[in-house]
């Protein structure tokens, strides 16, 4: 048995087995996925429809990888809902819940966690409960047994767990991420019409990570190959959140030996591309919205004024006519376009199969590269404070 074209044996000696096998069933765990989806939406339907008449504002939270899911979905919850949405950290929340929350909203909090172990992860819950006039919170995490499955609340709790494969076992989330995110969009925008069918864009998705797996190895492992020391990772609208979870995604199997930076194309232009030197992998993820690609071309076009970087690698479904690229990856098949909104499910993939073979030919194990202990699976050593007292406002 082979995984991103190294045999299973060769990958338990190095340590990176779990990591590859991870990356490689994705597209499985994605049906798998849905079909548990699809087997319990009468319950979230229910579930979300009760929320929406009464919710002035949707948070979407989770830390590390699992808040990068928030940044994909909150614009297009936005443009679909009307109603305000916000990718909010748990850690973020848990610091300062007064920026979030008040009596006088009424909250939806969808909560993504691979564990629900993370210290944050039930804190910023109970801070919802204590600080909003009423929350409607819906869970979805792969693993029944963790702290955030098993919350208590006042308020109404809609728990999803997913399958047993998308709790993944390495380190770094790979399968876990996209399986949380296919469940975002699946029961949230599913939810708003019976009619909505997603099965075509599932299917696409599907296709085009196959497609990644077996046809891009080779080219992915000669770019991982390549002496860069530091990564930028470019996307826009649902994209961004891509590029963020890509550029943790490489800093952290290769243990901070490569520094990685995200930020959208028209950001990037605001004193960011100032990282870029001859060291540097420049990844850019393209979106299907054709008014947003303009402005993307055109950034990429205008990477040629000042230092130049190491290496420009592009992903998208369309060819982008610029010699500025060094290398294409064709995320696309044949006669269905992704829906912009889609496309982080399968675009991560690249990213996620760069980090491990550059992980890999650093002599770490992907499946743990930090040797030092400096990040684990689970967050440890997180402290949380007592809450003010009596519900009393902490804004001074």
């Amino acid at each position: 048995m082979t995984y991103l074209n190294l045999p299973a044996a060769d990958l338990k000696i190095a340590g990176g087995y779990q990591t590859a096998l991870e990356i490689s069933r994705q597209p499985e765990v994605w049906e798998k996925t849905a079909k548990k989806v699809s087997n319990g939406f009468e319950a979230i339907n229910a579930f979300i429809q009760s929320a929406f008449k009464e919710v002035d504002q949707i948070i979407l939270t989770g830390a590390g990888s699992s808040s990068f899911i928030g940044h994909s979905l909150s614009g297009i919850l936005f443009s679909h809902f009307n109603t305000y949405c916000h990718p909010v950290p748990t850690t973020d929340i848990v610091s300062f819940p007064e920026y979030y929350f008040n009596p006088s909203h009424i909250s939806l909090i969808i909560s993504f966690a691979r564990s629900g172990e993370s210290p944050e992860s039930v804190a910023a819950l109970e801070l919802a409960d204590k600080y909003n006039k009423k929350c409607f919170h819906f869970i979805i995490t792969c693993d029944g047994s963790g702290a955030l499955a098993n919350y208590k609340s006042k308020n109404p709790v809609q728990v999803f767990i997913l399958p047993a494969e998308a709790n993944d076992k390495g380190l770094a989330m790979t399968s876990s991420y996209t399986s949380m995110l296919l469940v975002g969009l699946l029961s949230t925008l599913g939810s708003k019409d019976y009619k909505i069918d997603f099965s075509d864009q599932l299917e696409q998705s599907i296709g085009v990570a196959r497609n990644i797996i077996m046809k891009e190895c080779e080219n992915l492992k000669a770019i991982a190959g390549k002496p860069f020391q530091r990564a930028v990772f470019l996307g826009s609208g649902a994209l961004h959140g891509t590029a963020m979870e890509a550029a943790l995604k490489l800093q952290e199997l290769t243990s901070g030996h490569i520094i990685c930076k995200s930020d959208t194309f028209l950001g990037f232009r605001h004193g960011p591309k100032a990282v870029i030197n001859e060291d540097t992998l420049v990844v850019y993820f393209f979106s299907n919205n054709e008014y947003a690609r303009q402005y993307e071309i055109d950034l990429v076009n205008s990477m040629n004024k000042g230092t130049g970087a190491l290496f420009n690698l592009g992903i998208g479904e369309k060819v982008i006519n610029s010699d500025q690229l060094d290398c294409q990856i064709h995320a696309g098949v044949p006669d269905v376009q992704l829906k912009e909104y889609f496309q982080p499910l399968s675009y991560i993939l690249p990213a996620q199969m760069l980090a491990f073979f550059k992980s890999m030919q650093l002599g770490l194990a992907p499946d743990m590269p930090s040797s030092n202990g400096a990040i684990s699976r689970v967050v440890e050593g997180v402290t949380i404070y007592p809450f003010p007292k009596n519900g009393e406002r902490i804004l001074n």
